[in-house]
């Protein structure tokens, strides 16, 4: 007789009863939330509950519940338009050492959550929001990192009283070295040698050389702007109050941004793709402006511009950066009633802009505004140009403005404010960037895509019921061609649909349309395992074989031809989700678990129910097939 010991039995319904639990809180749907997080030295306490109660009790927004999350407080509300005010509100409330982000809090009950039991995540094409593919702009990353080594290379040849008439990197990444005679020549290049591992010289005769940058030191720098640039674009989309994004590499120099729920499509535009950071210089009060623009500055100062287009003469020498700037917030002078940004310092700023300050009291420091600006090259005519390769030409500009220069009155230490910016809103996003901190290269946005939340919510009604349809045409097909045996296969495809929701549940994966299609695709494919057992069966009965020998015959024979078939398709998905790019790795994901749940299904489920239904039989005459 066919009959599974009864650890296989209670092994295989314990693995079902596992499935309906942990996929059941998809079934519950999403509240709209708040969440809350603390930022800059600030915590989430029970003062910080309280005041948002009061908050919410003032405004007369109902909610929920207030609970607490990991990362800080989590507001659930019955609709979206409440969610809305009160992210608005709470924001305005709580101030700048907290970030309010609009989230979607799963409604299940609380015994699931004591389970462990955790809907999926939904994609940006299922739940709404803003889908961006930056690339980033290596060969400035390089210019930029040249630029450091070429002025660290003059720094060194002025240490070592190597003098030289000559350093100068030009556009194509070559460094320029001329000196007076070839001694000079050959003590320089004992000294690129022996200090500086990113240069190597390529060619120097009769007292000039030239340095470039050795591959390896290319593809450290590479990477070096990949990562730094990711980090910083983290901490600009905490900044912007966005629950559960997406920032990941794509390649060797592309980044992909999704930012579920947002609304302001425009500002986060502008917020990531900005390179904004501050430079602190000395002004040259010593000079004439006039004479600097008509003969040229002297040696070591350069003529710049503040925002009202007045020339302004400054030392060279960066006195530090945004790099040494730990925390940016806006706040309104109370003189002036100016927006006014404040600033503080880590150690190594703190400690030189007190040295610089106390030694030049009387003096004026100046507050230089750098941003680099990438954007498409074009025609007179608008239409963006290409160059030889078909790609469409960028043109990267760098702006340099002088936010203020005001008169030193005093030492200053680690916190300071900037003044003279022009509105608000201006002050806010460049608070913001100062505390994301700057972009490693500049990036440019080549593919931006934008998902309503109603487009999401279609998306998810259509794809449910395409699988729902596609379900019960195959159910009715199985039912009517193979009888009990389909009823049977039909209900171990429903099995299998819920381990599939239950594993990619567990594995919190995020659930994207082609996702969706991948489960469509695993109902369909998942019945052919079945197929090929049902017409084994049918010929060993047309083989004269007894009906409890063809069962047990044509679950074993078809056993081979399932798992290679299964195999030669699960190859095809890790190959996907190996070389795919995010969308397609939905897909790849979906699909190689589904393979797994329908093996388990096709033939340990299946082959559990037929035993229920005949495997007790002794004398069994014929077969539901």
């Amino acid at each position: 007789m066919n009959q599974y010991p009864w650890w296989k039995n209670a092994l295989i319904g314990l693995v079902v009863v596992w499935g309906l639990i942990y996929a059941l809180p998809n079934v519950y749907g999403d509240n709209p939330a708040v969440e809350i997080q603390a930022a800059h030295g600030a915590s989430v306490d029970r003062a910080t509950v309280a005041k948002v109660r009061r908050i919410l009790a003032g405004a007369k927004l109902p909610y929920k519940r207030i609970s607490r999350v990991a990362k800080g407080i989590q507001v659930r509300f019955a609709r979206a338009g409440v969610q809305l005010r009160a992210r608005d509100l709470i924001g305005q409330r709580l101030g700048p050492d907290f970030h309010t982000a609009l989230a979607l809090a799963p409604a299940d009950p609380s015994w699931l959550r004591m389970l462990g039991a955790r809907p999926m995540y939904l994609g940006l094409d299922l739940r709404g929001g803003v889908h961006f593919l930056l690339r980033v702009d290596m060969h400035a990353a390089l210019h930029k990192a040249l630029l450091e080594d070429a002025r660290a290379l003059r720094r060194a040849l002025r240490h070592h009283h190597i003098r030289y008439r000559e350093a100068r990197l030009t556009k194509a990444g070559i460094l320029r070295l001329r000196f007076r005679d070839s001694a000079q020549a050959q003590r320089a290049r004992r000294l690129v040698a022996r200090q500086f591992n990113d240069l190597t010289i390529v060619s120097g005769a009769h007292g000039a050389l030239r340095a470039v940058m050795t591959p390896a030191a290319i593809a450290a720098k590479r990477h070096y702007a990949l990562q730094q640039n990711l980090t910083a674009l983290r901490r600009r989309v905490n900044e912007l109050g966005v629950a559960a994004p997406i920032i990941q590499q794509e390649g060797h120099s592309r980044i992909v941004v999704e930012l579920p729920g947002v609304e302001d499509i425009a500002r986060a535009k502008e917020i990531l793709g900005r390179t904004a950071t501050l430079e602190i210089h000395m002004v040259d009060s010593k000079d004439s402006v006039a004479a600097a623009m008509s003969s040229g500055p002297p040696p070591g100062t350069r003529i710049y511009y503040d925002r009202h287009h007045q020339p302004i003469l400054l030392y060279d020498r960066v006195l530090y950066s945004g790099d040494d700037i730990t925390n940016a917030s806006t706040g309104v002078d109370p003189q002036s009633g100016q927006p006014v940004v404040n600033i503080t310092l880590n150690g190594r700023g703190a400690a030189v802009n007190a040295r610089v300050t106390r030694r030049n009291v009387g003096q004026r420091m100046a507050v230089v505004y750098v941003e680099v600006q990438s954007h498409l090259k074009r025609n007179n005519e608008g239409v963006p140009m290409r160059g030889p390769d078909g790609r469409r030409i960028r043109v990267t500009r760098k702006i340099e403005q002088v936010i203020t220069a005001p008169v030193i009155r005093e030492a200053l230490g680690g916190n300071f404010q900037i003044t003279g910016i022009g509105s608000i809103r201006q002050a806010r996003n460049l608070a913001l960037l100062l505390r994301a901190g700057a972009l490693a290269a500049p990036v440019s946005i080549i593919a931006e895509r934008t998902v309503g939340p109603s487009l999401g919510a279609a998306n998810i009604a259509r794809g449910f019921y395409a699988t729902l349809f596609g379900f019960l045409a195959i159910s009715v097909f199985m039912a009517v061609y193979y009888r009990a045996f389909g009823v049977m296969a039909a209900t171990a495809l429903a099995i299998n649909v819920v381990l599939l929701v239950a594993v990619l549940s567990v594995l919190q994966a995020t659930l994207t349309l082609p996702g969706i299609a991948g489960i469509a695709l695993t109902v369909g494919m998942a019945i052919d395992a079945n197929v090929l057992i049902f017409e084994r069966i049918r010929e060993e009965l047309r083989n004269k074989n007894s009906p409890q020998a063809a069962i047990a015959t044509g679950f074993d024979k078809a056993m081979g031809t399932i798992v290679d078939s299964n195999m030669t398709t699960l190859i095809a998905g890790l190959a996907l989700f190996w070389l795919g790019s995010s969308s397609v790795r939905g897909f790849a994901v979906t699909l190689c678990l589904g393979i797994l749940t329908s093996l388990f299904s096709a033939i340990l489920v299946t082959r559990a129910l037929v035993n229920a239904v005949y495997g007790r039989r002794r004398r069994l005459a014929r077969l539901g097939i």
